[in-house]
Formats: structure tokens, C-alpha cells, sequence
């Protein structure tokens, strides 16, 4: 392909300097006259070089094919040959667009005063080392407080197994779904960059209201050592004070990680693998601090008292809010468009309106704006699925295109309509996701009941606080991580050649399997742990080590590897541009909604097995049958996996249109058929 197509109106002339993209458009007949033009007018020369042509659209293969049947069969071609031949002042001027290109970020980002981005001061890891170091303190504090809240609830606030898992899977539910409306107000209205800030201020003052409740005398569950109920107002402070951590998670959690990955610039090759690897690393941050969080923190909430451990978590994360503020200088920043929902409801309204409509069979008839007037977010090619819709982007004869434009209710562009099908399309995926959520839920709650349990001495005299068995879970998944980043990446890579090693959607299926795998573990060692029960009331599992949860625990963590990464990438990749921290919401939604349907689950079942004779819940982990629960898990998860695999087959992946470069076709070669190449 060494040949170019360049046409010579000078109302096409563009300034290279100032896209990111050049395209050629012209319908058959004009691509003709242009030949005709430089055939009779150059045919004495062998080359032809123009400068680059910038317009609307691109020229498709068919026009091209076109134009130049059509100088054959004239004989015009036959005189003298068109190659691209590049002249010292195109060279020149497409060097210079390469360099500005390389200096500047052109993706609609601007640097903290408002100006494009420079690429060498701003983003990249410069840039999320700040936002995985106040990640790391946030999931810190985060663990510290979830993993020991149902030791707390059961034994300071004196509340049984059943209704403790249910406060915790309905605190841990709210603290996952309030993320939908922190990333929607990050997206919409606030940006995430202040978003992050204000819900992390909210956050401190949760974490200094819940030190305050196990501080101060008159807020503390009681005067004495052992308590058998605790203080009213002490249930007040600290339920507040878990609710406003719940808050500020809800603007925290998806705007940092999607303002993180706004740090890599999707149309720089380097920097769009270096985002692929931002998702991995986010996630070793983010174990790092689980792994602090289940050992140290809650070592010192077993040793020393609640009330130190507050003050720790208290002091990292306003630390790290100061370290957060420090990056400023160096973030990438994108302003808020407003209401992502606003467009979507306009296609819905535009393709009933246009209902009775019959959808054209060339998608090219169906209605965009030229890339050349697209100033935020990229074009998506059109898709076969979902046709309905397809009717929002349908010119009526009635009015022109420009009327029409200016009522975004009666006419959609195609990318609309494909940002609506993209949602549409998630929604049976994040609703298979939803089991997983529910095996992963038991790891805080009932996986660390067991541990209480077990044997969890180490030697003679130290002993496991139990909710540090969860670091196992933290263990795995690190290990997931840089299994996968380190060696699977780089080998499927090269075996599949995808950028990613494998899809997005097989990943997260390879985790599903593992949950699979957890709750069959788990529901054979708790067998286990009933039988030494039965044979010994007395001494019960206490001769049981507590290391026979490890494989559970590991196996859960593995599976967080691939699914939990994968969840975070594909909701932040598959949804609009406009919508990524709604992306991350939508990720941890399904963790929130897995936890709320855990609860329903336990009361269902509850009733159930109560009516039937004995509930497999009981006052304690002795009187009751998780094992049977576990194994319900497992059928449940096995039969979604099922399902889940066949709609990730035919799920159909974001189709973002790419660079026209150049359109090439050599009068001399076969059918001098040249094609546009897409950057």
C-alpha cells in the first residue's frame, strides 16, 4: 500500500497541528473530477505529491475502487502513475504533528490551571502514584473497620450471628451501592478530582466520629470492661459513624480509581498499555492496604483496644488526603459534560417517536456528526444488534438534517444510539455477576465466624485475631495479580494477540469459576469442623487449626484477582466516556447488591429450613449447618456460570472508530484498490 489518493481543494487544506486526525471525504463523482483534474493536467508526470487533506469523513474503499475503474477504463492512468511521494515540507509538517502529539495530550484532559496537558509533567504513574497511595490508606482503614465489625457486633454489642451478618452485609450493601450516585455527581456535575476530595473529607469525619465513640466516657459502650448491653447513644455514634464512612466511600471509591485511569491517555499506544497495567497495580495497592488492614489494624483491635486503632486510621488517612492534594500540579483533569442519563433517555424517546419508522439497510444513511465537530468523547461505529433503536438516528424526509439537529428528542447520532445499546447490553452480564458477589460476601462475614471458632494459636503464646484469617483472601489475590500481569499477560499476548492477553469477559469467568471452587472448600471444611462437634461437645473445634480455612480463603482471593480486576476494567472500559465513574459504581454495585441479596438469602432460607424442622441458622456457628448454605452456594454460582458464559460469547465489545490515516490504491497493482487504515 505505497500509494495516496490526495484531492486539491483548497477548502480541504487543513492545518495538521491542530487534529488528531486526517480524513479524506468525497462521494464517487468528485473523486473522479479531482483524477480528471491532475490526469490531464499532470499526465506527462510519473509521481504526484500533495500536502495531507484534511475534512469530514473518510473515503470508503468502494469510492476509491470507483474512481479508479473509472481512470482505467478512460485510459487516464495509463500515462503516468499516482504513489505517495511525500515532499520536504509534507514530511515536515507531519513530523511536526507527531511532535506536538508526543508533547501535548489532545483527549479533552486539561492540567490543574485549565491548559492542555503536557505529557512529560502530567499523568501516567507520576501522576497515580498519588491516587493509589491515598487508595492504599482508604481501603487501610476500610478493611480494618469491615473484616472485625461482626467480631465487634457479637461481642461488644452483644448481637446474635444472625442478625450481626445481617447488619454487616446491609452496612457492606450501602457502602457498595452508594457509589452509583458519587460517581453519577462526579461525572455529571462535580468532576472527580473534587468529588474525591469532598468524600474523603466525609469520610475523616466518619472515622473521627467512630475514635469519638470508643473515646470518649460518655460515648463508649460502658464504664466497665465487660459490658452485657451497650449505652443507646453509643449504638447512635457508632452506627453514624460506620453510615458517613458509608458516604464518603460512595464518592470516593469510583471517582479516585476512574480519575486514576484518566491519568493514560487511550489514544497514546504506550500509554493505553500502561492503563491496561494500571488496573492490576491499582488492585496491588488496594490489597497491600486490605493486607495492613486485617493484620496490623486488627491486631491492635485485639490487643491493645478499639480506640488506638480508630486514632491510626484516623491519622493515615488524613495523611494521605495531604498526599492526595501534594499530586495536584501533576493530575490530568476532565471537566464534567453534565448528566450522562440526559442523552440516553433522548435516544429511548426519539427511537418510540420514530417507531412506525422503517430502518434504513445502509447504516451510512443513519444520521453523525462528523468527527471534524466532535470536540468531547469518540465516534462509535455502528452495530446490527438492537436494531430498535437504530430509529433514533433516522433523518425524516419532513425536515433537514440541520432542523432536526437542533431537537436532540426527535434525532439521535449513531453514537448515542451505541452508548445506549452498550448499556443495555451490560445490564445481563452485571446481573450474572451477581452470585459471585454473594460467594465473596461470606469471606467477611461468615468465613470469619469460623475462624473464632478454630485454634489460632502460632507457638505457645501468640494467637490470630480472627479477622486477620482474612489476609489469606489479600494474599491470593496479590498473587493472582502478578501471576497475571507478569507471566499470562506477556505469554497470551503473543498467543492470542490481544493487547490484554485474554478478553476482558474470559477473565472474569476464569474468577467465577473460582468461586465455584470456594464454596465447595468451604462447605467441606465446615463439615469437618461439625463432625469434631459432634464427637466432642466439649472441646468442640477448638482442636481444629484455624490454617484449614487457608485454602478457602486463597482460592476466594485468586478468583478476586480475575474477576474483581476484570469487573473494574470492563465497567470502566464498556460504558460511554462520559460515564466512567459511573463505570466503577456500576462494578461495585454488584459487590452492594450481592451483599443485600446475601441477607435476603439467609432469611429466606431461615424461614425455610425453620418451617421444615431446624433452621440451618442458629445462636451460634455450632447450632447451625453453613455447610448445607455453602453447598446451596455452589449450585447456585455453578448454574450462573453456565449463563454467564454463553451471554459473554455473544456480548459485542465497545467498537470505538479509530484514525483514518491515509487512503492508498496504486493504478498498476491488481485493481488499484487501496484501503483506508484505521490508527
Amino acid at each position: 500500500m505505497d500509494s495516496v489518493f490526495l484531492f486539491p481543494f483548497k477548502d480541504h487544506l487543513g492545518d495538521l497541528s491542530g487534529r488528531n486526525e486526517f480524513f479524506f471525504f468525497f462521494p464517487s463523482i468528485t473523486v473522479i473530477s479531482n483524477f480528471l483534474f491532475f490526469g490531464f493536467f499532470l499526465s506527462s508526470q510519473t509521481t504526484l505529491s500533495l500536502p495531507y487533506i484534511r475534512s469530514k469523513n473518510p473515503c470508503t474503499p468502494q469510492q476509491i475502487s470507483s474512481a479508479v475503474f473509472f481512470l482505467k477504463k478512460r485510459g487516464i492512468c495509463s500515462g503516468y502513475k499516482i504513489r505517495s511521494c511525500l515532499a520536504s515540507s509534507e514530511t515536515k509538517i507531519l513530523k511536526t504533528k507527531m511532535e506536538r502529539r508526543e508533547k501535548w495530550v489532545y483527549d479533552s484532559s486539561l492540567d490543574h490551571k485549565g491548559r492542555v496537558p503536557l505529557r512529560a509533567t502530567t499523568g501516567v504513574w507520576k501522576a497515580s502514584l498519588f491516587i493509589i497511595a491515598i487508595e492504599f490508606s482508604e481501603r487501610l482503614s476500610y478493611f480494618g473497620i469491615a473484616t472485625s465489625l461482626i467480631i465487634y457486633l457479637t461481642k461488644v454489642m452483644h448481637q446474635d450471628l444472625k442478625t450481626a451478618a445481617k447488619n454487616v452485609n446491609y452496612w457492606t450493601g450501602v457502602t457498595t451501592i452508594m457509589p452509583l450516585l458519587g460517581g453519577f455527581l462526579a461525572d455529571a456535575y462535580l468532576g472527580r478530582f473534587t468529588t474525591v476530595l469532598a468524600s474523603s473529607i466525609v469520610y475523616l469525619l466518619g472515622l473521627i466520629l467512630l475514635t469519638m465513640s470508643r473515646l470518649v466516657p460518655n460515648l463508649r459502650p460502658c464504664d466497665s470492661t465487660t459490658c452485657l448491653e451497650p449505652r443507646k447513644i453509643h449504638e447512635v455514634f457508632f452506627f453514624l459513624a460506620i453510615y458517613l464512612i458509608s458516604i464518603g466511600t460512595g464518592g470516593h471509591k469510583p471517582s479516585l480509581e476512574s480519575f486514576g485511569a484518566d491519568q493514560f491517555d487511550d489514544d497514546h499506544s504506550e500509554e493505553r498499555r500502561k492503563k491496561m497495567s494500571f488496573f492490576n497495580w491499582w488492585n496491588f495497592g488496594l490489597c497491600s492496604g486490605l493486607l495492613l488492614g486485617v493484620t496490623v489494624v486488627v491486631y491492635v483491635q485485639d490487643h491493645v483496644s478499639w480506640a488506638v486503632a480508630d486514632i491510626i486510621l484516623t491519622i493515615v488517612m488524613a495523611s494521605s488526603l495531604v498526599v492526595f492534594c501534594i499530586g495536584k500540579p501533576f493530575y490530568r483533569y476532565r471537566k464534567p459534560p453534565g448528566s450522562p442519563l440526559t442523552p440516553m433517555v433522548q435516544v429511548l424517546v426519539a427511537a418510540f417517536a420514530k417507531r412506525n419508522l422503517t430502518s434504513p439497510s445502509n447504516p451510512s444513511q443513519l444520521f453523525e456528526v462528523p468527527k471534524s465537530q466532535k470536540t468531547e468523547g469518540r465516534l462509535l461505529w455502528h452495530t446490527d444488534k438492537l436494531k430498535f433503536l437504530d430509529k433514533a438516528a433516522i433523518l425524516e424526509d419532513k425536515q433537514s438534517s440541520g432542523e432536526k439537529q437542533q431537537n436532540p428528542w426527535r434525532l439521535a447520532t449513531v453514537t448515542q444510539v451505541e452508548e445506549m445499546k452498550l448499556i443495555v447490553n451490560m445490564i445481563p452480564i452485571w446481573l450474572t455477576t451477581l452470585p459471585f458477589g454473594i460467594c465473596v460476601a461470606q469471606a467477611s462475614t461468615f468465613f470469619i465466624k469460623q475462624g473464632t471458632t478454630l485454634d489460632r494459636k502460632i507457638g505457645h503464646s501468640f494467637v490470630i485475631p480472627p479477622a486477620s484469617i482474612y489476609s489469606l483472601a489479600a494474599i491470593g489475590m496479590i498473587i493472582s495479580v502478578i501471576t497475571y500481569e507478569k507471566i499470562l499477560v506477556p505469554f497470551l499476548r503473543t498467543a492470542t494477540g490481544n493487547e490484554r492477553g485474554i478478553k476482558i469477559l474470559q477473565r472474569i469467568g476464569i474468577g467465577m469459576a473460582f468461586s465455584v471452587l470456594t464454596m465447595v472448600v468451604a462447605a467441606l471444611v465446615e463439615k469437618k469442623r461439625l463432625t469434631l462437634v459432634e464427637n466432642d461437645p466439649t472441646k468442640g473445634s477448638s482442636t481444629m487449626s484455624v490454617f484449614w480455612l487457608a485454602p478457602q480463603f486463597l482460592i476466594i482471593g485468586f478468583g478476586d484477582g480475575f474477576a474483581l480486576v476484570g469487573l473494574q476494567e470492563f465497567f470502566y472500559d464498556q460504558v460511554p466516556d462520559s460515564m466512567r465513574s459511573l463505570g466503577i459504581a456500576l462494578y461495585l454495585s454488584v459487590i452492594g447488591a450481592a451483599n443485600f441479596i446475601s441477607s435476603w438469602l439467609i432469611t429466606i432460607v431461615d424461614c425455610i429450613t425453620e418451617e421444615r424442622g431446624k433452621s440451618w441458622f442458629g445462636k451460634d456457628l455450632n447450632s447451625s449447618r453453613l455447610d448445607n448454605f455453602f453447598w446451596l452456594l455452589a449450585a447456585i454460582t455453578a448454574a450462573n456460570l453456565g449463563v454467564y458464559v454463553v451471554l459473554a460469547r455473544r456480548y459485542a465489545y465497545k467498537n470505538v472508530q479509530g484514525r483514518a490515516v491515509v487512503a492508498v490504491a496504486d493504478c498498476y497493482k491488481g485493481d488499484g484498490v487501496g484501503a483506508v487504515e484505521m490508527a
